[in-house]
């Protein structure tokens, strides 16, 4: 590289990214991953005008990606998962004993809590959205329960427990990037994350009285046969579900975990309900089929919910994943993010100021490349000195990153996790967005701390006389 890039160059690179994506995704339905090809397109201009080739971008790119395959494997791992639990009946009985169970009025906040628990014990959102998500949302067509309610307490109960849970790929990352203990940041998330999840739960147990005794009776109990037709559902269904738990507790790491569970699952489905194991392999890859089940005719209701899973579901947003690591990775390599972030720290005089710009930074960041991973990395990096030298404990920084980027990134329709779940509940961004309080409220309290000094955690230097 010859030169650094100026200001105008960088700020460019991410206005015409967010024109291209916006006026090409809202106005004319354009994939986004084509989108994100063309702003990459734009980016590689920059860079070459500054005297980069293309083998430097291509290594740019290639180190970005680098940083993304522990997510690949999970979301790889994911869709074998929740193909191999269709199999074993595990998410049907969820959805079985879900509906036989759950009182419309405290469905949403049942939804959060089950959604929130599932992700702590997996480690992953995603992982939970795509299981008792799945079940969750299913169980809300049935009690005539709006799909956006649902979705957004479904959606915010899964981003809670992957903020609070140790095995979350971003919960470790925002911990190395700052260089602070992962316990102790999860610790300080507590701060924004719990009261703004009371007030999410607020808003879903008074939204959630207007549904009482709405349910469609006759439906769900031709839901419920229906489903017990297909599966066998007792003790064993439960087994994946266990073992995914215990092999968590003993420090399994996730995907391993997630794989020994889906084995296990072959093994229900095939002893428990007589289901072919090859089947059950073929689930993994392509997804749980009517074709392998005994039950010649089901309903509409239960065929959408059965035929999910296998890897083959989740190559849009691989795709989409190394669409947008290319434009992050071609715009880091030209320097176009560390010049934008360095012109900002400047103005930076005081604890509030310094908090608010690193919410204003990442939520800029991430609206522009549509994942958290590089927000963390390139914000945590660059804005850490920042706080040490106004004596503020990286805690604090840590906690902040989490709150501006994974909070948010299931709210935005290009990004990878807007697409995700938007595609596994099938309920659009902007039906469930007003509805995931939490993903929205974190970053808002995370400002008023920092001009309040409410729940900033100070660092004193010694001093020798």
């Amino acid at each position: 590289m010859t030169r650094k890039p100026t200001f105008v160059e960088s700020l460019s690179t991410i206005i015409v990214m967010v024109v291209i994506v916006t006026t090409g995704f809202v106005f004319f339905e354009i994939p986004i991953q084509i989108l994100l090809i063309m702003s990459s397109i734009y980016a590689a201009f920059i860079a070459v005008r500054l005297g980069l080739t293309w083998q430097d971008l291509e290594k740019g790119i290639a180190e970005r990606l680098n940083t993304a395959m522990p997510a690949i494997f999970i979301i790889l791992a994911v869709g074998i998962i929740v193909g191999s639990w269709m199999f074993s009946g595990t998410v049907p009985a969820l959805i079985y004993y879900g509906l036989d169970i759950l009182n419309p009025q405290y469905f949403l906040v049942s939804a959060f809590f089950i959604s929130a628990i599932t992700s702590v014990a997996t480690g992953t959102a995603w992982g939970s959205a795509s299981t008792a998500g799945i079940a969750l949302i299913s169980i809300a067509h049935q009690l005539d329960i709006s799909s956006g309610m649902a979705a957004g307490a479904i959606i915010a109960g899964a981003v809670f427990g992957d903020k609070m849970s140790p095995l979350s790929d971003t919960t470790n990352l925002a911990a190395l990037v700052t260089k602070v203990n992962i316990f102790k940041h999860i610790k300080s998330m507590m701060w924004t994350t719990i009261p703004a999840s009371i007030i999410g739960l607020i808003v879903w147990f008074i939204a959630g009285l207007n549904y009482h005794g709405q349910t469609k009776e006759q439906q769900v109990q031709q839901f419920l046969t229906e489903l017990s037709t297909i599966y066998h559902i007792n003790v064993w269904v439960w087994l994946p579900l266990v073992v995914i738990i215990i092999c968590l507790l003993v420090k399994i790491s996730t995907v391993p975990a997630m794989l020994i569970s889906s084995f296990v699952a072959i093994l229900v489905g095939t002893f428990n309900h007589h289901f072919n194991m090859i089947d059950g392999f073929k689930a993994t890859f392509d997804g749980f089929k009517l074709s392998m089940i005994h039950q010649p005719h089901v309903s509409s209701n239960v065929k959408h919910l059965i035929e999910q899973g296998g890897m083959m579901s989740m190559t849009q947003i691989i795709v989409t994943i190394f669409c947008g690591y290319a434009f992050a990775g071609i715009v880091e390599r030209a320097g176009c993010l560390d010049v934008l972030l360095e012109q900002i720290s400047k103005g930076i005089k005081s604890v509030g100021t310094l908090i608010l710009m690193t919410v204003v930074c990442s939520i800029c960041l991430v609206f522009a490349a549509g994942v958290a991973s590089i927000v963390i990395i390139m914000v945590g990096v660059l804005l850490k000195e920042m706080y040490e030298h106004l004596n503020v404990s990286r805690v604090v920084l840590s906690r902040t990153l989490e709150d501006s980027s994974t909070m948010v990134l299931p709210l935005i329709p290009w990004g990878t996790s807007g697409i995700y779940y938007a595609n596994q509940l099938n309920v659009a961004v902007s039906d469930y967005f007003i509805w995931t309080v939490p993903c929205y409220l974190c970053a808002i309290i995370a400002i008023s701390y920092g001009f309040t000094g409410i729940g900033i955690k100070k660092i004193y230097k010694k001093t020798f006389n």
